[in-house]
């Protein structure tokens, strides 16, 4: 009996083992390759078959959405937070700056946070949740009038698109020139732009398209 109860706790611990590598190759693969990356690609990163592939996630939908739940509920915490602040446009400053941040380091949640990704409505359901909690702290920000009157939450996404496409030599260089992107976007967001200093600038690649 105690043999059986081993093998079923062996066999317990490399599905657990195997669910891991595929999220942690799905999460590579998506933010190399984008969402139309095939699943097989994700396998052989995973170092599975196919078959436990699809055994634990039998839809790409349903890998997408567990892939990137963890990163949903941090950019949850930074909206909520900035949300909480007392401050409306320290808030709303710190939130454009910690989403431009968090995606900086992770371009697949990006491409993930930005689509209308076919059967994911968890996940749209989510985003949706976090971009009317960053309208409402911007209508505070405005009613504050710290913020301009004419940002708009499509001006967010702007944002986020364009930080996207930031090109740097190493993830250090690419996260540091993301903060004075940042730092450039909450300046022309205030109602009276002033001088405050940017954050150092970063050496990047220029990259052919």
């Amino acid at each position: 009996m105690r043999a059986v109860t081993d093998r079923l706790t062996h066999l317990r611990s490399d599905a657990r083992d195997n669910r891991e590598r595929i999220l942690e190759a799905a999460r590579a693969v998506f933010a190399a390759d984008g969402l139309d990356a095939p699943m097989r690609k994700i396998a052989r990163t995973a170092a599975v078959g196919p078959a436990t592939l699809y055994r634990h996630f039998p839809t790409k939908q349903e890998l997408v959405t567990e892939a990137f739940s963890e990163r949903m509920r941090a950019c949850y915490v930074v909206v909520d937070e900035g949300l909480a602040d007392p401050d409306p446009w320290r808030g709303f400053s710190t939130v454009i700056e910690r989403l431009c941040e968090l995606q900086s380091r992770d371009r697949g949640f990006t491409a993930a946070f930005m689509s209308s990704y076919p059967g994911a409505m968890d996940f749209a359901a989510d985003r949706g949740h976090a971009l009317g909690s960053f309208a409402a702290l911007a209508r505070r920000a405005k009613e504050a009038g710290r913020l301009r009157a004419d940002f708009t939450l499509d001006d967010l996404i702007l944002v986020l698109m364009a930080n996207g496409g930031i090109q740097a030599p190493s993830p250090a260089a690419r996260v540091a020139a993301s903060r004075r992107f940042a730092a450039l976007a909450v300046q022309a967001f205030r109602a009276s732009p002033d001088a405050a200093p940017l954050p150092p600038a970063a050496r990047l690649a220029f990259v052919a398209a």
